[in-house]
């Protein structure tokens, strides 16, 4: 294909839900708590880690990362879907809509392996406690968070710039609330078969190998748990290994149903759906999940506040 075919296209309209008026509306109203509410929540685990010397072992260290990787997220799809609810069509720079895929797929594939290490460490310190400071040393630590970070800017720098390699000669309509890979494809203007090869094969080695790993981590930690000779621990630990499981399987299942079949038969309320649910549902949960449900957690926040009550009686 020529250059200028490929540069025909200078702008790009997301439709959001154009076809619900009515909808964007009340959606504006929903999402916006929720983007703010991912904030407040994420920003509050971050500050607590950072400030609380306890807290600095791998364990809520791997969370702050995940609290990082969750704000960023948001930042990056949340404002600009706000500004797509408020209006019948929103226009994007081509600039701009390489620039939203990269950092969805940088943060996303962040995630994704950074829940796997997380899902590890949690199996070394439940199934192997005596041996855990060897196993998750800082060094090991360090290793596991740098590969995590670095392994999404790989994800991200391949699939986007392959994505944008392809020409866009028009039309240039994305029926979607942000620039996914999915939808974005989908006006290229040329065969896309290979593309759709590697996003497959991707997509089993990012999103279902760490889901797989998760899945084995948590079935072992499960053993050790029934060995445990307090009913109460036990009834506590299942409820923890539930309420992870259940927002990893939301992350992991609905990104792998974007991102297995980039031309799939869903309808594009139906995508614009499960993008939702991983995008912005999973950030949302995740602080509610791994930490603020926590003990330590919650006692590192009530003595931070004491602390501050204190500072400002005297």
């Amino acid at each position: 294909m020529k250059r200028q075919n490929q540069s025909s296209v200078v702008e790009f309209i997301l439709l959001g839900f154009s076809n619900f008026p009515e909808l964007q509306e009340q959606l504006l109203g929903v999402f916006l708590a929720v983007y703010l509410v991912t904030l407040m929540g994420n920003a509050i685990i971050i500050v607590i880690i950072c400030l609380e010397q306890s807290l600095h072992v791998p364990m809520y260290l791997f969370l702050q990362n995940l609290s990082v990787v969750d704000v960023s997220f948001s930042a990056v799809i949340m404002p600009e879907m706000l500004v797509v609810l408020t209006r019948e069509k929103t226009s994007i720079s081509f600039v701009s809509c390489f620039a939203q895929m990269y950092f969805i797929l940088f943060f996303g594939g962040t995630e994704c392996f950074l829940l796997g290490t997380m899902a590890y460490d949690r199996f070394a310190a439940i199934c192997h406690p005596l041996s855990y400071p060897m196993i998750m040393n800082k060094r090991v630590f360090v290793k596991l968070v740098m590969f995590s970070w670095v392994s999404g800017i790989m994800v991200a720098t391949v699939q986007t710039t392959w994505v944008f390699s392809f020409p866009f000669c028009g039309p240039n309509e994305i029926n979607h609330l942000f620039c996914e890979t999915p939808p974005v494809l989908e006006l290229a203007c040329a065969d896309t078969f290979l593309f759709e090869i590697y996003a497959f094969t991707g997509t089993i080695l990012i999103v279902m190998v760490p889901f797989v790993l998760i899945l084995l981590s948590y079935i072992q930690i499960l053993f050790a748990i029934l060995r445990m000779p307090s009913a109460t621990g036990r009834q506590k630990a299942f409820s923890t290994c539930a309420s992870h499981l259940t927002s990893v399987t939301l992350f992991y299942g609905t990104a792998s149903m974007t991102y297995l079949q980039p031309k799939s038969g869903y309808s594009p309320e139906t995508k614009k759906l499960m993008s939702l649910a991983y995008t912005s549902l999973t950030p949302l949960l995740n602080p509610l999940i791994y930490s603020l449900r926590n003990s330590e957690m919650k006692k590192a926040l009530m003595k931070l506040w004491r602390r501050r009550v204190d500072s400002h009686t005297f």
